[in-house]
């Protein structure tokens, strides 16, 4: 925020207030005034009082009367005088300071430009004429961090995690929609995956045990120059999008870790029907129960080894071998192959996307 628009708007009125006016900032520091000589002039007293209330405050001759985010005011304007005409004065410079204020940071607010990028509202050519403008360092690694929340909620999630990232110059919290909030965090060019889930996990733990808040959190690849932070946020929509169709029992999901899920996430619909088809000549996978299924699903953790996959699932070696026998009639498939492991591994999660009906990003 400039202090020269505060100054203006003070220098302006001076002559219809006839008081000292002025504005501090969160140190108490008076960055403007209709006195000159007092700017520079730090007020500690009842600091704490001024910044956490939310009416006027009397200290020391002035009212002052605080202004900014809701739950962390950045400014105070001041006003000679504790009677009805300082109360009045006070009211009408808090509001039109506020305004003002709100007009600026979206004109000029470094978190409204990179808002812009990742949504693709400026022209690419547009957006190292606006970081230059602004200071914005395009030199630093970032990464888009997408939280979505899973229920309502009477907590401003938004300042929640404005609060968790106050550095306003490194971090940027976005609001996207009602329930979707980016953070744009500067991170070290040598940042690990396990380091981002590590961060994603924090954020979903305050909320969850501190404001009763569920959420996903979905992270792209850290970028280096901001016009890619677009792709960064893309794939962390993308990650959230795929993990609720594949890994449903995951809160946090990496772009970086979606594996094949992300292939078969992109692949039009037709075409998995037809790969469904053209796969299980034999049979249908419907005819598939729920055991089937499971003993399956086993097979390939334990790495398609007969041995261990029946002592996990307390059956006789025999047993499985049957079973295995079973879906290779059945669909056409032996498991014990690896060629037809992986495309039946494949087709099962083919048939899962289609069970979604995900809705594309």
């Amino acid at each position: 925020m400039s202090n020269r628009l505060f100054q203006g708007i003070i220098h302006q009125m001076r002559d219809v207030v006839d008081r000292t006016i002025g504005v501090i900032d969160e140190s108490g520091a008076v960055i403007s005034c209709s006195d000159l000589g007092r700017i520079g002039e730090v007020r500690t007293s009842n600091l704490v009082s001024v910044f956490s209330s939310t009416t006027p405050v009397a200290s020391e001759g002035y009212l002052y009367q605080a202004f900014g985010t809701h739950m962390h005011p950045e400014y105070a304007v001041f006003v000679e005088g504790e009677d009805t005409a300082a109360q009045n004065y006070i009211g009408v410079l808090s509001v039109s300071l506020s305004n003002i204020k709100q007009f600026y940071d979206e004109k000029y607010d470094r978190s409204n430009f990179v808002k812009n990028i990742i949504l693709d509202n400026i022209l690419p050519g547009d957006i190292y004429l606006k970081a230059r403008e602004l200071h914005f360092n395009n030199e630093v690694s970032r990464v888009v961090l997408l939280i979505r929340l899973l229920e309502k909620n009477d907590v401003s999630v938004y300042d929640v995690i404005q609060n968790l990232f106050p550095d306003k110059t490194k971090d940027f919290v976005i609001n996207i929609s009602e329930s979707d909030i980016a953070l744009v965090k500067e991170v070290k060019s040598d940042i690990e995956s396990k380091d981002l889930e590590k961060l994603a996990r924090s954020i979903s733990d305050s909320l969850s045990s501190e404001f009763y808040t569920h959420a996903l959190v979905g992270i792209g690849t850290p970028i280096v120059g901001v016009k890619d932070l677009s792709r960064s946020f893309k794939e962390a929509q993308v990650a959230l999008e795929v993990g609720k169709v594949f890994d449903t029992e995951r809160n946090i999901v990496s772009y970086d870790h979606l594996g094949i899920a992300r292939l078969i996430y992109q692949l039009p619909v037709t075409l998995c029907e037809m790969f469904l088809k053209e796969i299980f000549k034999v049979g249908s996978i419907e005819t598939l129960d729920q055991e089937t299924l499971f003993t399956i699903q086993r097979f390939f953790e334990n790495n398609l080894n007969v041995s261990e996959t029946s002592r996990k699932l307390f059956v006789h070696r025999n047993t499985l071998v049957y079973r295995l026998e079973k879906i290779k009639k059945l669909t056409g498939l032996d498991l014990r192959e690896f060629d037809d492991a992986i495309v039946f591994k494949v087709a099962l999660m083919v048939k899962k996307y289609l069970d979604a009906n995900p809705t594309k990003y």
